[in-house]
C-alpha cells in the first residue's frame, strides 16, 4: 500500500514546501512593488558568492549545509560578472562546474553586473531577501592586501547590516595570486596611496642609497629610481607616477648629481641624463597605466560576453518569457525593479532604454555606468524580441479557434454529406416503397420495409441526440444528477444492444459518484466503438478495478489499434479513425463519452491493448454515500 504513514508525511511536507514557495513568490513581488530593501527573515535564504576560483566547491557545499539546517531553506549562488572586468583571470570551466554543483544541490545560479563587487553582492542579497551570505576569505597575500586596501570580504561585512556574513577559509586563502582590479576606476585607498607613495617611496629610496654612496654608479641609482616610479604607477596610476617622477628627478639631482646638495647642473651630460630619466620615467609610467587600462577593458569585454552568453543560454533553455527576462535583468544589474512600459517613465532614479516599437524597459534603482547601459541595451533587445514573440503568439492564438472552427465545419459537412444522408435515404426509400400503389408487398416485405424505416429513424435520432448533448456540454447547459451508482446497475442496459461482450471482475467494485443514465451512455458509446473495431469471432471485454479512491472501468477491443498519429485527434468530434464502415455515425461517440465523463469528475484515456487493439479507461471517484442515497444536482461545465 503506497499510502503508508511515512509516505503521507513526506507528501504533506512536500505540499507545505510548495505552499511556502508560492507565499514566498507573493512576498517577493510585494517587496519589489513597494521598493522594500530590508531583510524579512521569513525563511532561510543563503547566498554564496562565486568567483570561479578553486575555493568555489568548498563554498557551495558549506552554503548548502547551512541552507539544509532549516527545512525549506533556499540556496542561491551569485557570480559578479561585471562591466569593470571581474571576469579577467576567472576560469569559466570552474564556474560552469560550480554552477552544475549548485543546481545538483537544489540551488539556483545567478549572474549580476555591478561597479563594486561588495555592493553588488549586498544589493543582490537584499533584493533576494537573503538571511545569510557566504564568501571565501581573501586569496591575496598580506602585501597585496596592504597595497590594495580592504578586500571584498571586509567591505561586505561592513555593508551587510542585518545579513549574517560567513567568511569561509580554504586551502588557497592568503597565498593565491592577486586578483585583478574589481573597480572600474581606482579604489579610494589606491587614489590616496598612489600620491603618498609617489612622494614617500623616492624619499625612502634616497635615504637607502645615501647609506650606499660611492658603491653604486649614477646609472644604477637612476634605474632604481625608475623602478620606484614604475611601482608607483602600478599603485596609483599615471598621475601618481608623474608625482614620483618629479620627486625622483629632484632627489636624484640634489643628492647624487654633482654638485651634490644643489639643484644646479654644471655638467651637460648630467643635465642630459636627468632629462632622459624624467622622460623615460614618465613614458614608462604612461605605458604601465595604459597596459592596465587595456587589461581592464579586455576583462570588461569578457564579462559582457559572459553575461550575454548566459542570457542566450537562458533563451535556448526556454526561460525567455517576459517576466523571467525582467527578473533576470533586475538581478543582473542589482536594481530594485524592472518593468515594461508603453511610455518612458518620468520618475527620478529610473533608467529607461527602448525595447522595441512602443515598448520601454525601465529599471528603478542606482545610476548605471555607460558600459552597463551598453549591456542593458542588449538585454532590452532580447526583451523586445520576447514582446514581439508574445504578440505573435497572441495573434496565433486568436487565429487558432477560427482554424479549429473551420476544420470542424468541414468535418461536419463531410459527415452530414454521407452519415445523415444514408439513413435518410434508406428511410425515405422504405416509406416511398410502402406508399407506392404499383407494387403489391407481402406482409413479410412490408414488415422488413417498416423495420428499415424504423432503424433509419432510430439512427437519425441517436445522431441528433449526440449532437445536442455535445452542444449542451460545450455550453455548460447539461444538468447532472450525481449519486452513488453501481456498475452492475448500468452495465446491463449499456450492453443490451451489443452482442459478444464479456464482463469480468465487476461484482465487488465499490459504487461510483455518477449520473446513471449518462454513465450508461458513456459505456454504450465505448462498447459500440470497440465492437466496430473488433474482428468477427473476438468479443469486447469489459473489466473494472478499484485503486486509490477511484474505480477504473476498462473497455478492451482486439482490433487494429490506434494509428501512431491518431491519439491527438481521438476525442475530436467528427473523427472516425480507422473506421471502414461509413455507416457508423458522425464520429461523436468518443468525444461525447469524454465530455460526459469529465462532467462527472472523471477521466477517459486510451491505452494500447497487449497483443493488439485499444483499451479505453474510464476513471470515476468513489461515492461518499451508499447506493440509494439522494442525488446531487449540478451543471456540467464546457469541455
Amino acid at each position: 500500500n503506497y499510502f503508508r504513514p511515512g509516505n503521507l508525511t513526506a507528501l504533506r511536507q512536500l505540499a507545505l514546501l510548495w505552499v511556502a514557495d508560492r507565499v514566498d513568490e507573493a512576498l517577493q513581488e510585494y517587496r519589489s512593488q513597494h521598493g522594500i530593501g530590508g531583510v524579512w527573515e521569513t525563511r532561510e535564504r543563503v547566498v554564496v558568492a562565486l568567483t570561479g576560483g578553486p575555493e568555489g566547491d568548498t563554498l557551495v557545499r558549506r552554503a548548502a549545509r547551512i541552507a539544509d539546517r532549516s527545512s525549506g531553506g533556499d540556496l542561491l549562488a551569485v557570480h559578479v560578472a561585471r562591466s569593470d572586468g571581474l571576469a579577467a583571470g576567472v576560469s569559466h570551466a570552474s564556474l560552469a562546474r560550480q554552477r552544475r554543483l549548485v543546481e545538483d544541490l537544489g540551488g539556483s545560479y545567478h549572474s549580476v553586473v555591478g561597479d563594486d563587487v561588495a555592493n553588488a553582492l549586498v544589493e543582490f542579497a537584499r533584493a533576494e531577501n537573503a538571511t545569510q551570505l557566504v564568501l571565501g576569505t581573501s586569496r591575496r597575500g598580506r602585501l597585496a592586501r596592504f597595497l590594495a586596501g580592504p578586500g571584498t570580504g571586509e567591505t561586505v561585512t561592513e555593508l551587510s547590516g542585518d545579513i549574517d556574513v560567513h567568511r569561509v577559509t580554504h586551502e588557497r586563502a592568503g597565498r593565491g595570486t592577486l586578483l585583478p582590479s574589481r573597480r572600474r576606476t581606482l579604489s579610494t585607498a589606491r587614489l590616496i596611496a598612489g600620491p603618498v607613495a609617489g612622494l614617500v617611496l623616492p624619499v625612502l629610496l634616497t635615504a637607502l642609497l645615501a647609506q650606499l654612496r660611492g658603491t653604486l654608479s649614477l646609472t644604477s641609482e637612476a634605474l632604481l629610481f625608475l623602478l620606484a616610479v614604475v611601482g608607483v604607477a602600478c599603485i596609483g596610476g599615471v598621475a601618481s607616477a608623474v608625482i614620483a617622477s618629479v620627486t625622483a628627478s629632484l632627489l636624484l639631482n640634489y643628492w647624487f648629481i654633482p654638485p651634490i646638495g644643489s639643484f644646479t647642473l654644471d655638467d651637460p651630460d648630467a643635465l642630459l641624463a636627468l632629462t632622459v630619466f624624467a622622460v623615460v620615467a614618465a613614458t614608462v609610467a604612461a605605458v604601465v597605466d595604459r597596459s592596465l587600462r587595456l587589461s581592464r577593458r579586455s576583462a570588461r569585454a569578457t564579462a559582457e560576453a559572459e553575461t550575454m552568453s548566459s542570457l542566450a543560454g537562458s533563451i535556448v533553455r526556454g526561460e525567455a518569457t517576459i517576466p523571467a527576462l525582467l527578473e533576470r535583468t533586475r538581478e543582473t544589474f542589482g536594481m530594485e525593479s524592472a518593468e515594461l512600459a508603453d511610455q518612458p517613465p518620468d520618475a527620478a532614479g529610473t533608467t529607461t532604454v527602448p525595447a522595441g516599437p512602443g515598448a520601454y524597459l525601465a529599471l528603478r534603482g542606482r545610476t548605471l555606468s555607460s558600459s552597463e547601459r551598453r549591456v542593458l541595451a542588449a538585454f532590452a533587445a532580447h526583451v523586445g524580441s520576447a514582446v514581439e514573440r508574445a504578440r505573435l503568439a497572441e495573434a496565433a492564438a486568436e487565429v487558432e479557434p477560427v482554424k479549429a472552427a473551420d476544420r470542424l465545419r468541414t468535418a461536419l459537412l463531410r459527415a452530414v454529406g454521407h452519415d445523415l444522408r444514408t439513413p435518410l435515404a434508406a428511410g425515405w426509400a422504405a416509406v416511398t416503397s410502402l406508399r407506392s400503389r404499383d407494387v403489391a408487398f407481402s406482409d413479410e416485405d412490408r414488415e422488413e420495409l417498416l423495420a428499415t424505416a424504423d432503424e433509419s429513424m432510430a439512427k437519425l435520432n441517436r445522431l441528433v441526440e449526440n449532437l445536442l448533448d455535445l452542444s449542451r456540454l460545450e455550453a455548460g447547459a447539461l444538468t447532472l444528477n450525481l449519486r452513488a451508482t453501481s456498475l452492475e446497475e448500468v452495465l446491463p442496459m449499456a450492453l443490451a444492444d451489443v452482442p459478444e461482450v464479456e464482463v469480468a471482475d465487476v461484482e465487488d467494485i465499490p459504487a461510483v459518484l455518477a449520473d446513471p443514465p449518462l454513465l450508461e451512455r458513456v459505456i454504450a458509446n465505448l462498447v459500440g466503438n470497440a465492437a466496430r473495431h473488433t474482428p468477427p469471432g473476438k468479443g469486447v471485454l469489459v473489466t473494472a478495478s478499484a485503486l486509490a479512491g477511484r474505480v477504473e472501468l476498462r473497455v478492451v477491443d482486439r482490433g487494429p489499434g490506434l494509428p501512431a498519429d491518431g491519439r491527438d485527434r481521438l476525442f475530436e468530434p467528427f473523427q472516425r479513425l480507422g473506421d471502414t464502415d461509413n455507416t457508423a455515425g458522425l464520429g461523436l461517440g468518443l468525444a461525447l463519452a469524454r465530455g460526459l465523463t469529465e462532467a462527472m469528475n472523471g477521466t477517459l484515456s486510451p491505452e494500447d491493448t497487449p497483443g493488439g487493439g485499444l483499451t479505453m479507461v474510464v476513471s470515476l471517484p468513489f461515492a461518499a454515500q451508499p447506493v440509494g442515497a439522494g442525488p446531487t444536482e449540478q451543471s456540467a461545465g464546457g469541455t
